[in-house]
């Protein structure tokens, strides 16, 4: 069966479209012959009973009026008494006792390839007289039977021209698959697929082709550009620790080597959370997920307040314990938060407010400071990878440019939502918004 659903698979469209219409039409013109034929037997049966039927008619009319009935053509008339024994002076009639009785009746019946077909009179005597009218049937079989089999070389006839005809009704029907397909191989960059004016089938595929051009164009650009991004961003460290290390050997001086020594750490450790960025990216671009669970919002706010290093803005953490948990993984939250609030500090003046507030059916992270804001033209685009507010955010603050890009990689992949506004402190505000796992109490 695996073999011949491979068979089935590599064959083309218009081949699997013309097998089984061809087969379901012999399957159809060799039921209807195979009834036909059986038909045919009756159908001779009544047209012959049709016929002594009406040759019976004046036969007996004449035998109730005292007469012989006339030769009829190819009907053979007699005249018998009810015992079936002949009165008309010829010979004994070829009939049984059964037969009488069913000549009697009005039924017809064959002996020996010969038809007959009865009716009872009342000759003028008074006396009951049984008129039967017999035909051969000699020849009629071999007729049935060859209509028969011309019935069934019929019906391979007609499966092999629907086959035909299907297979032509296909390719032609395809032929604007083939040419649709000639057109995307040809199609120039940037360029997109004509649609089609009839409103069918084939228009959705073009506007479908069309779309997924689309995707891939911009797939292509973003790439392009966060290449480019990252190129040019991996090119400031690696040429700082080479020019501090040009220095150190240059000047062997042991004070300068170890302030060059100390330059030379801040880069790599700025160059290693640029590579840890891009490779937290490039997992999430992959589809890289971690099992989904129920995360505790409030306690994972005040542990990642917690991990800020000595000397960083006060942390205000507000909500319910127990009260809001998000469907989310411990290490995406832990991002998140861990990037939101090292964010923060960078820019906020001395206070930083998060704020976890449970709804329904969602649970939001809010993140306040007291810092300079973000303007308006730079909101829409501030999570965007490599984006900086200011030419030298990230250098004199210590970015990589990459944390809020991965915060909302992280939420949007879990179909949650992310914002930026103003906070009442006049500060950023940061809203993250995730699927809640339910309400959960704890003592």
């Amino acid at each position: 069966m695996t073999f011949l659903r491979r068979w089935w698979e590599r064959r083309s469209m218009q081949f699997r479209i013309t097998a089984p219409a061809a087969a379901v039409t012999l399957a159809f013109l060799l039921g209807l012959a195979i009834v036909a034929g059986r038909g045919l037997g009756p159908l001779r049966d009544s047209s012959v009973d049709t016929e002594l039927s009406e040759a019976l008619v004046p036969a007996a009319a004449a035998v109730s009026a005292g007469q012989l009935p006339a030769p009829s053509d190819g009907v053979i008339l007699r005249v018998l008494d009810t015992a079936g024994a002949p009165v008309d002076g010829g010979p004994a009639a070829p009939l049984g006792p059964g037969d009488v009785r069913a000549l009697k009746a009005g039924q017809s019946v064959t002996v020996d390839r010969m038809r007959w077909l009865g009716s009872v009179v009342t000759a003028p005597d008074g006396q009951l007289r049984l008129v039967a009218a017999g035909t051969g049937l000699v020849g009629q079989r071999a007729a049935v039977q060859k209509a028969a089999t011309w019935l069934l070389w019929a019906a391979g006839i007609g499966a092999v021209l629907a086959a035909i005809a299907t297979w032509l009704v296909v390719r032609f029907a395809l032929r604007r698959v083939s040419r649709l397909r000639r057109t995307v191989r040809a199609l120039p960059p940037g360029q997109r697929v004509p649609l089609p004016e009839a409103d069918d089938e084939l228009r959705a595929l073009a506007a479908d082709f069309n779309a997924l051009l689309a995707r891939q164009e911009e797939a292509a650009q973003r790439l392009r550009r966060f290449t480019g991004d990252a190129a040019h961003e991996l090119r400031s460290p690696v040429a700082s620790i080479r020019v501090q290390a040009e220095v150190a050997v240059a000047n062997p001086d042991p004070e300068l080597a170890r302030e060059t020594l100390a330059d030379v750490l801040a880069e790599a450790e700025r160059l290693s959370a640029l590579l840890d960025g891009l490779l937290t990216l490039a997992r999430s671009d992959a589809g890289e997920l971690s099992p989904a669970e129920a995360v505790e919002l409030l306690t994972e706010a005040r542990a990642a307040a917690d991990r800020l290093p000595p000397g960083s803005p006060a942390v205000r953490v507000t909500g319910v314990v127990g009260q809001a948990w998000a469907h989310a993984a411990h290490s995406e939250v832990e991002l998140v938060l861990n990037n939101l609030l090292r964010n923060a500090c960078r820019y906020a003046s001395s206070q930083i407010v998060v704020s976890v507030l449970p709804g329904h059916s969602t649970v939001r992270l809010v993140v306040d400071d007291d810092g300079p804001g973000i303007p308006p033209e730079h909101r829409d685009r501030v999570f965007d990878r490599f984006y900086r507010v200011g030419a030298d955010r990230a250098r004199t603050s210590g970015g990589t440019g990459l944390g809020l890009a991965m915060v909302a990689e992280a939420v949007r992949r879990r179909g949650g939502r992310v914002s930026v506004g103003e906070s009442p402190e006049g500060g950023a505000r940061f809203q993250i918004v995730w699927r809640s796992a339910g309400n959960v109490s704890t003592s």
